[in-house]
């Protein structure tokens, strides 16, 4: 039973990124059911102690599986991107009368949500290439250090924006692009050791294969 648990825990979190979009789907800056968006925070916090545990108890209980080395990033790049095209979205953007919608209040752009996926996708692929030769290819400490950067900033940036208003706060704006740039800059850097990684193995299975 034991072995089942992480993995269990892996999926669980797919459901609650599922509830926390469907919450954030009721919420409109600046106000219309923030219950929904406060709710949605405590559905991300809840999904994100998942993704702690699950690792952490695999390694526990020495039931590290390829599922849950491939399935694991998997889920947390849905709970995540998710996440910033939500942010990015238009529940969080203002018209005024007469004028087209300006960017999101929370300082998140489009473009930042493109760079996110953009490296994500590249990581997914060298994992699913590298799994399928038989060669173990989990997170590295950058991934995880990006992860708890992005899993801080999509509920910091939310609450933010629930608690004051940007309009009436600018340095609200100010915290939260701050806050939208680090993560993506973090995010793009920590794909570094990653490619790193992923030519050594290449090469010691090339070298062992020419043996």
């Amino acid at each position: 039973m034991k072995r089942h648990i992480p993995n269990m825990l892996t999926m669980a979190r797919v459901i609650l990124a599922a509830c926390f979009f469907a919450l954030l789907e009721f919420y409109r800056y600046p106000g219309t059911h923030q219950w929904a968006a406060w709710a949605g925070v405590a559905v991300f916090l809840i999904a994100v102690l998942t993704d702690a545990f699950d690792g952490y108890l695999a390694r526990r209980w020495h039931v590290v599986s390829k599922f849950g080395r491939v399935m694991d990033p998997v889920c947390d790049k849905l709970l995540i991107i998710g996440g910033f095209v939500y942010l990015a979205g238009p529940a969080f953007r203002v018209s005024f009368e007469g004028q087209a919608p300006t960017g999101a209040v929370t300082g998140v752009a489009l473009w930042m949500v493109i760079v996110i996926l953009s490296r994500e996708l590249l990581v997914t692929g060298l994992r699913t290439l590298l799994e399928a030769q038989g060669i173990a290819f989990g997170a590295n400490w950058s991934g995880k250090a990006k992860m708890i950067l992005q899993s801080a900033a999509i509920p910091t940036i939310l609450g933010l924006i629930l608690l004051f208003d940007p309009i009436r706060h600018a340095w609200v704006l100010t915290v939260c692009r701050g806050l939208a740039y680090v993560t993506v800059f973090v995010t793009v850097i920590s794909i570094v050791p990653y490619l790193s990684s992923a030519r050594a193995a290449l090469a010691d299975q090339t070298a062992r294969g020419t043996e």
